[in-house]
């Protein structure tokens, strides 16, 4: 970010996008030419992905288990939109069978749904989704915020049309780009399919890929610094490798769960439906969370985050992920964590250090 700022129509500036645009194709797992960088946080590339998708009178379909489903809904609402909703306790999954029989049953123009939910941990698989939402014609829109360059995505096999992500959470970048990918499909139905005027211009991504893709005609002014950190955060990914990153994450994941284990918390979200990058142990009764968070800042610089909504004061949200998804930050954290709830009067039943320093012996003899 050091580096002189150029112009936003320099030519170095659009190499440095075309090289963001290969390295992002590669992390969502997809081949899609239309890939590239809002300049806008993640909520941004949210509101980029309903606002030219979500047409006045159309249905949209939400799957809605936390906060950030509800935010898709509460946009397609201000989009006009007629929206239908699936709904289950936040931290819990959808089922194939449950996806399909959603969609099959409402018939929608664009179903919703998140990745990797923010607020609560929970990995929601795609593949029932979008196969069902394609069985109908109707576009999916995927939040991807807390899983791009932290878990497979393989956007492609999914069969997703539309994904976005940010830059400040699996891909180690400052915040204020939202990597956003679009299928061929969603790209002709924008052409042709699209009635109704969109409702927005900043956002118009007929005017976006005219600026970044087309005729390079000027339409904002680009945050140069931006993009250049996220070009090398994205050199670091691949320098890495994709799967090595994704197996530490794995492996870090592991560690950490048997760690907070051992000390007798249980997790929110039921095994298999885990993120790796987002980690969310319940409060053990008794305790005040928000005190416990207090003296990690306050004793070791370490912030975490509490619930919100429904889950507010019952569990803990503790990001592994990037640069963060290490062994040594993992048995750090679970040193200090231990230490901040003994303060608070809870009493773990094992050392958590221990437990996870396990799992990483036994994974080191595995590989």
């Amino acid at each position: 970010m050091s580096k002189p700022i150029v112009g936003h129509l320099d030519p170095y500036f659009f190499e440095i996008v075309t090289g963001i645009r290969d390295m992002l194709k590669e992390a969502y797992g997809t081949a899609n030419p239309f890939t590239m960088a809002i300049s806008a946080t993640g909520s941004g590339g949210m509101e980029t992905a309903i606002a030219n998708f979500v047409s006045p009178g159309s249905k949209c379909a939400v799957f809605a288990n936390g906060f950030f489903c509800d935010r898709q809904t509460e946009m397609a609402k201000r989009q006009g939109a007629t929206v239908v909703r699936l709904e289950k306790p936040w931290g819990e999954t959808f089922s194939a069978d449950e996806a399909r029989d959603f969609v099959l049953r409402e018939k929608p123009d664009v179903v919703t749904f998140v990745h990797a939910e923010t607020s609560t941990g929970a990995l929601q698989p795609g593949d029932a989704i979008c196969a069902a939402a394609r069985e109908v014609g109707a576009l999916t829109v995927v939040d991807c915020v807390t899983s791009l360059g932290a878990m497979p995505i393989e956007l492609d096999r999914m069969g997703a049309d539309i994904a976005y992500s940010c830059s400040q959470k699996g891909l180690s970048c400052p915040p204020g780009l939202s990597p956003i990918t679009v299928s061929p499909r969603a790209i002709d139905w924008l052409k042709s399919g699209r009635k109704a005027p969109k409702q927005t211009w900043y956002f118009d991504l007929s005017l976006l890929a005219d600026y970044f893709d087309g005729a390079r005609r000027y339409h904002h002014t680009a945050p140069i610094t931006s993009f250049f950190a996220l070009y090398e955060g994205l050199r670091s990914i691949a320098e890495e490798g994709l799967a090595n990153r994704f197996e530490r994450h794995r492996i870090n994941h592991l560690a950490f769960v048997a760690g907070v284990e051992a000390m007798g918390l249980a997790m929110h979200v039921a095994e298999g439906h885990r993120l790796w990058s987002l980690n969310t142990p319940r409060v053990p009764e008794g305790i005040d969370d928000a005190k416990v968070r207090a003296r990690l800042i306050a004793k070791h610089g370490i912030e975490i985050a509490g619930g919100f909504g429904p889950l507010a004061g019952k569990i803990f949200r503790i990001g592994l992920m990037g640069v963060l998804s290490t062994e040594p930050d993992v048995l750090f954290f679970l040193d200090a964590f231990e230490e901040a709830l003994r303060e608070e009067g809870y009493r773990p039943e094992a050392r958590g250090a221990e437990a996870a320093r396990a799992v990483f012996s036994a994974e080191l003899a595995a590989a």
